[in-house]
């Protein structure tokens, strides 16, 4: 998506009144309205899958290209689970015998057609997607005041110095293509080799590759690999499986659904500056040129998470997960001030996940939203003590790090014996709404005097 667009579409967030006047719909007599100005959503066109695309396809779910012969690409990230981990466990086991932890959560595949490249500092004016010297951009944006995100007003944080874009939870590659590498080659996801990886195309998908690239294609052995990336790659970005915007949310913005009255005032509550503020990283209004809202800032956070002792890397008590500075991204490992920063990640779907934040820490949607609200009233809930009976917050970073974690944004800005952000019966109802964002709901069909303010209500179908 071009600079100048993103730019735009977060200008265009609607402040709080605007969404709860504008697309919010007002409730009468306890039961909501659909949205009244239903936008006309540009949607990513439905073509048939290019050559390319479908051998990307056949790639996807072949568990010939792992060393084990038991992982595809679709084994983590699961079509029927949004692309995303198929069960709880805060990593999947993978290497060479399948039986090797992992040492971080499984993101989603869901919605990254449109992921800008990492940078740091707000959107680039020349509009290139490359960042010309992360270094420089670093030092730029360690002198530069960070305005505070706010659901209200989230194009103020647009502007801020701060890492965006990117792939995986700490950005270190830029291209779907790219991406497709890492867990393909890393020795505890599918532990492949180049030279391994090239035998199985030559003896599986000699006809399609030379088809595509003609019959000279296996005397270069690193683009026959290049080549059965970008496949994958294109089919991600081709097959609308992995971006369909079905959701009942995606209904309602069209004027095709509207909502519960559960997930109207978690709607408003999502929005609401002073409440769960969940809008100012995730944002939930269409672009300037409709497109529909992916959920996400592209940006990133230190959030604190407590402390995963489920996966086995942690029992080593020197062992830190940072983030964008280490241990698996390693151009950014002076930049201490990103230490402990991961990907906002999209939030569409999320009610199908059952494993939250890169190290898997919480299973539910319950324990995340209880964690956002009293991970700073009380703390003792979520984090061990140490040996003289402090509680120790933030235990999953190095002490010295634990100052980039936010404090200052809703609702991270509560202190002990203050009110929370959200009661319990609020909690429920931000749920109700983040169930919207499944996609595979169909409205029932239109009937004669329906209008966008009276629409039957259906329940999300399961996503096929």
């Amino acid at each position: 998506m071009p600079a100048a667009a993103r730019r735009a579409a977060r200008a265009a967030a609607l402040s709080l009144c605007g969404a709860l006047a504008l697309c919010g719909a007002p409730v009468h007599g306890g039961e909501p309205l659909g949205n009244p100005h239903p936008y006309v959503l540009r949607l990513p066109p439905s073509r048939p899958l290019s050559v390319m695309a479908q051998l990307g396809r056949r790639l996807f779910y072949d568990r010939r290209l792992s060393a084990s012969g038991r992982l595809a690409c679709a084994s983590c990230h699961d079509p029927a689970h949004a692309f995303g981990p198929p069960g709880a466990s805060a990593v999947m086991l993978g290497g060479s015998d399948a039986r090797t932890s992992g040492f971080r959560a499984v993101p989603s595949l869901d919605y990254l057609y449109r992921q800008p490249a990492f940078t740091i500092g707000p959107d680039l004016e020349n509009g290139n997607e490359v960042p010309v010297n992360l270094g420089q951009q670093a030092q730029a944006a360690s002198q530069h005041t960070r305005a505070l995100k706010s659901a209200l007003t989230p194009q103020a944080a647009a502007a801020n110095l701060v890492p965006q874009g990117g792939l995986f939870w700490d950005g270190r590659v830029n291209t779907l293509q790219q991406q497709v590498g890492g867990p393909l080659f890393n020795p505890a996801e599918m532990a492949a080799t180049p030279t391994a990886v090239f035998a199985t195309l030559r003896a599986h998908y000699a006809p399609d590759l030379q088809l595509l690239f003609g019959p000279g294609i296996f005397a270069n052995a690193r683009l026959v690999l290049d080549e059965a990336m970008f496949a994958i790659g294109r089919y991600q970005i081709e097959s609308g499986a992995f971006h369909p915007f079905s959701s009942r949310f995606d209904a309602w913005l069209a004027g095709r659904a509207r909502f519960t009255p559960a997930q109207e005032r978690g709607y408003e509550l999502f929005n609401d500056p002073n409440k769960g503020n969940c809008a100012a990283c995730h944002l939930d209004q269409p672009t300037s040129d409709g497109q529909p809202p992916l959920f996400t800032d592209f940006q990133y956070e230190a959030l604190g998470v407590p402390r995963n002792p489920a996966i086995p890397a942690n029992r080593n008590p020197r062992y830190y997960d940072l983030g964008i500075c280490g241990p698996y991204r390693t151009d950014m490992r002076s930049e201490h001030q990103y230490c402990g920063m991961f990907l906002t990640p999209t939030l569409r779907n999320v009610a199908t996940r059952k494993v939250f934040f890169h190290n898997g820490v919480f299973h539910s949607l319950q324990q995340v939203l209880d964690w956002y609200v009293y991970r700073d009233l009380q703390p003792a809930r979520f984090y061990p003590r140490d040996a003289a009976g402090h509680v120790v917050k933030y235990d999953d970073l190095p002490p010295q790090y634990r100052v980039n974690v936010d404090t200052v944004d809703a609702p991270f800005n509560r202190h002990p014996g203050e009110a929370p952000a959200l009661t319990p019966a609020e909690i429920r109802d931000v749920i109700a709404f983040l169930g919207t964002l499944t996609d595979g709901y169909r409205p029932a069909p239109a009937q004669p005097g329906d209008s966008p303010g009276r629409m039957p209500v259906n329940p999300p179908l399961a996503r096929r």
